[in-house]
């Protein structure tokens, strides 16, 4: 199998799923699924893949690929969950068994060490092959004990040993007693196992409350900081204007006061038409636009 980078790049959740649909949408159709050849069979999932991930630059035997692991770790799942649910506690409920079955994933030894495409489970686990199949009755912990042995099973139980004043417990015997020992170790290490999970589990939402409130105070002092920013370049902008226009009313008051008297006619027509731009655009900076056709009569 080639690298990410060879195959398209990691794979989304959005793919695997896609990839899922389009497995079980090809290899169990009723009319051709039992029929069809494997490279032709992947092909079909190609095609069914893309039309379902527009623009997609995955081939088929990247899709191949992917599925043998998908196919594995799914696989893995259902073998997890089947044995979390035949050890069943008394008042559990789905989380409960969940985190079993997490526990038991992680326990083989091979691959990931918790299962991470429930997404992709929830597509396939009403197939066929993949459907839980229960091994046995519901064995339930912490009520009854899981191997009772009955009462007319035991050479020592006996009338008078019934009417005995000392009451003995039961004890298994060979075979019995390491099989029953074997159980109570596996329920004390699966019992500390989740007190420990849950105490992880515990820690780790704590320690990401506090990331996001430290997260929060970041973002609350980047927003003042940037306000700030903001109001600086506000006010130097303004000082700009109030210079630009101070510096026009300095040229226009120059132009107004210019003594033109000495000065040659061609002069005094430049300072005369300067003049009146000037007066022009007070009168249409004061009083909106206006008609000044007397300007031009008076200068005429």
């Amino acid at each position: 199998m080639g690298s990410s980078s060879e195959t398209g790049g990691a794979w989304s959740v959005m793919e695997d799923v896609s990839l899922c649909e389009s497995w079980l949408h090809i290899s169990h159709c009723p009319v051709s699924g039992n029929e069809m050849k494997f490279c032709h069979m992947w092909k079909k999932i190609h095609q069914d893949f893309c039309e379902r991930v527009i623009g997609t630059t995955r081939t088929d035997q990247a899709l191949s690929s992917r599925w043998k692991i998908l196919n594995k770790e799914l696989a893995k799942w259902r073998d997890a969950l089947a044995k979390a649910m035949d050890n069943h506690r008394s008042g559990e409920h789905l989380t409960s068994e969940t985190i079993q079955a997490q526990m038991f994933f992680g326990a083989t030894g091979q691959g990931k060490k918790s299962f991470n495409h429930t997404h992709c489970w929830e597509v396939v686990k009403n197939c066929k092959k993949f459907q839980i199949i229960p091994t046995g009755p519901t064995v339930v912990l912490n009520e009854t004990p899981l191997y009772e042995t009955p009462a007319s099973d035991s050479p020592m139980d006996s009338p008078m040993s019934q009417d005995s004043p000392i009451e003995k417990e039961p004890r298994p015997i060979g075979r019995k007693a390491a099989k029953a020992k074997r159980g109570s170790n596996s329920t004390k290490s699966s019992s500390k196992f989740l007190e420990e999970l849950s105490r992880m589990q515990a820690m780790r939402i704590e320690m990401d409350m506090k990331q996001q409130e430290h997260d929060r105070a970041i973002d609350v002092e980047n927003a003042k900081e940037m306000e700030y920013v903001r109001q600086q370049r506000e006010y130097a902008r303004q000082e700009r204007e109030y210079a630009r226009q101070e510096k026009i009313e300095n040229k226009d008051r120059e132009t107004m006061a210019m003594d033109t008297t000495h000065m040659s006619p061609d002069t005094k027509q430049y300072w005369k038409l300067e003049r009146r731009d000037v007066m022009r655009r007070r009168l249409f900076r004061d009083d909106g636009p206006s008609n000044t056709d007397w300007l031009n009569d008076q200068n005429n």
